[in-house]
């Protein structure tokens, strides 16, 4: 395998177990076919490592050839969106976040892989992730029953709940089930300046207040838009229910968070945890490799993962942070074909096992209950089987980053202290409102929170 033209070597994996090992576990040489060298573009993150691994197992059982082109998250967006727009695209393997999506989608710059293999399916044991995997070009929708599939999922990054297990037991702690409980737990742990009940992804940026409230809304029964599967777009954030969203977020950032929770990025939210900062956050899984990693983190062993707790009423809801792996319509057939025998090979059983043994979150149910599972570098992966039917997309419209843009002052200025909920809330419905209008949507929005 190429990394951006660098020829790189099996890690851990290879070394704690064996090339040997390591090529056994995808069942011989017999399961891809020999097909042309491909180019797939990703960004860097924890999760990598784990592809990157899978990713040399394929070139070594196969003897097919894949160039990794590794960017930073904003960095592989952009090379992705010139790409599609090319005569003729660069890469064969588009590898696109949740957030992304809409844009690629409503964009038509997909094939859909009915189209390279009309017999080529999901493997049922492959988790849905919401339906993002499947478009419906005519109603504009994520459909499993209606949609063409368009991509396999290749990493299935979801918020959990990450709590000190240690403390828990130490004051004899239950996991909480709901967003109220989680106060009360926090309550106890917090103790600062040396820990902190809850550490939040409270800062203004790209995504972050916007994404870690999102559970808050949606477990409230709240929504941005009144129906946007059925192109209801009326927009009801500024509901009661998305008020009750809206105070217990910041009720919990002010009752047992730091002194700046406005200020805190993901970064910083895993930096809390893994110094002992921090009693309990909602990163994604993705973040769970560096809390076990001693040249990394104070609390090795320390801390566990459980499914978000919900609203009164409501049900867990993380946000998906996952990445589908999609084939673009402007590369040669014989691309096209090379790049669905790697995704076909990938969406496996055995390749699957190799993702997980590295430390990433894997995107099927087997492998999420398998033997793996049950050793202690693996506990987070009960909470992940147990939210798989929860997760929900932020949004499905290609305006989803300006609406992101409009959620992302307003939380921050409610958790700051410069607006009330309320007065947040109506902000935000009315900024909404304007973007989709000027986008055409049939919308409107609900009168103003008193």
């Amino acid at each position: 395998m190429k990394r951006n033209g660098v020829q790189t070597q099996l890690g851990r994996i290879a070394r704690c177990i064996g090339l040997g090992a390591l090529l056994a576990l995808t069942g011989g040489a017999a399961l891809a076919q020999k097909v042309a060298p491909i180019t797939i573009v990703i960004n860097q993150s924890p999760w990598f490592g784990g592809f990157s691994k899978a990713v040399e197992a394929y070139e070594k059982q196969t003897g097919n050839k894949v160039t990794l082109d590794v960017n930073p998250f904003a960095g592989s967006a952009e090379k992705q969106r010139n790409s599609v727009r090319s005569s003729q695209g660069q890469f064969d393997i588009l590898v696109m976040n949740s957030t992304w999506l809409a844009e690629f989608y409503h964009g038509g710059f997909l094939t859909p892989l009915g189209d390279i293999d009309p017999a080529f399916k999901l493997d049922p044991q492959v988790l849905s992730y919401d339906d993002t995997a499947y478009w419906d070009a005519k109603t504009k929708t994520n459909s499993a029953k209606t949609g063409a599939l368009y991509g396999v999922p290749l990493n299935g990054n979801i918020q959990l709940l990450f709590y000190r297990a240690d403390l828990y037991q130490q004051h004899g702690l239950k996991v909480p089930e709901t967003w109220d409980q989680l106060l009360a737990n926090a309550q106890k742990l917090h103790n600062p300046p040396n820990v902190y009940g809850m550490v939040f992804r409270g800062a203004r940026s790209a995504s972050d207040i916007s994404y870690d409230w999102m559970p808050y809304l949606h477990s409230h029964n709240g929504a941005i838009f009144r129906d946007e599967k059925a192109g209801d777009f009326t927009v009801i954030i500024n509901s009661p229910e998305g008020k009750k969203a809206l105070d217990t977020y910041v009720d919990l950032t002010k009752k047992v968070g730091p002194p700046n929770p406005g200020s805190y990025g993901q970064a910083q939210v895993i930096q809390a945890l893994v110094t002992g900062k921090a009693a309990h956050g909602t990163p994604v899984i993705a973040a769970w490799s560096q809390m076990d990693d001693p040249t990394k983190s104070a609390v090795v062993g320390k801390i566990n993962v459980a499914v978000l707790p919900h609203g009164p009423g409501g049900k867990p809801s993380p946000t998906l942070g996952h990445f589908i792996g999609s084939i673009p319509k402007n590369i040669p057939k014989d691309r096209q074909v090379a790049a669905l025998t790697f995704l076909k090979w990938f969406q496996t059983a055995p390749a699957q096992q190799i993702v997980a043994a590295a430390g990433a979150p894997p995107i099927r149910r087997d492998t999420l209950e398998s033997e793996l599972s049950k050793k202690p570098e693996h506990r987070w992966m009960k909470a992940m089987v147990d939210s798989a039917p929860y997760p929900r997309s932020m949004y499905t419209v290609p305006e989803g980053p300006q609406i992101v843009s409009v959620l992302e002052l307003r939380l921050n200025e409610a958790v700051i202290g410069e607006k009330t909920p309320v007065a947040a809330l109506n902000a935000m419905a009315a900024e909404i409102e304007d973007i989709m209008k000027k986008g055409g949507y049939k919308t409107g929005r609900l009168p103003d929170l008193k």
